[in-house]
């Protein structure tokens, strides 16, 4: 595990201690430029490269591999599907989109509702037991993602404040108590 010992006994209190509401700047700026693909209800080309560039630089020769009218009627179907479990793998369905990078999408578009699912925040709610499956915070399936829109939602209502806000603050608190690299299980 890539955390020294928490010195939280519950997720509560190390959500109430360090809780994050102001986003960083470059984020927010991402943010605000994806706001016309939520009103128009669908990401363009341009757009999803955005959002890879923001979540993770590595996979943009696979974002690049996708037609426009692709991206713009999965992103479309996507936006429009009340289902989770539907609009995740229709996301996914992309080059180049994992979990993560569809979870970053989501986030981007709608900080309100997402979050963004990745090793940091995982290895976190594992740390603390709010999830019990994939201590390495890797290779996420549907059901982990689903578990983990359930408590950065439930604290998000807690605390009054948006999914993204837990999200970061989880991703932050991971930052402090990190030892060792990233990667290490």
């Amino acid at each position: 595990m890539a955390l020294e010992k928490l010195p939280f006994k519950r997720l509560q209190h190390l959500i109430g201690l360090h809780l994050s509401t102001i986003e960083d700047p470059g984020t927010q700026r991402v943010i605000h430029e994806l706001a016309a693909s939520k009103k128009r209800g669908y990401l363009t080309k341009p757009d999803l490269v955005k959002v890879c560039r923001w979540k993770s630089p590595r996979a943009l020769r696979h974002i690049r591999r996708n037609r426009a009218a692709t991206i713009e009627r999965i992103t479309q179907a996507a936006f429009a599907t009340r289902s989770e479990q539907k609009r995740l793998a229709l996301l996914m369905s992309l080059h180049g989109v994992s979990v993560p990078m569809a979870s970053s999408i989501l986030t981007l578009t709608n900080p309100a509702r997402y979050g963004v699912i990745d090793i940091r925040v995982w290895q976190l709610l594992f740390e603390m037991r709010a999830v019990d499956s994939n201590r390495a915070g890797t290779g996420f399936d549907f059901k982990q993602w689903n578990r983990f829109l359930i408590v950065i939602r439930s604290f998000g209502k807690m605390y009054r404040v948006t999914p993204r806000d837990i999200e970061r603050t989880l991703f932050n608190v991971h930052a402090l108590y990190q030892k060792g690299t990233l990667y290490n299980n």
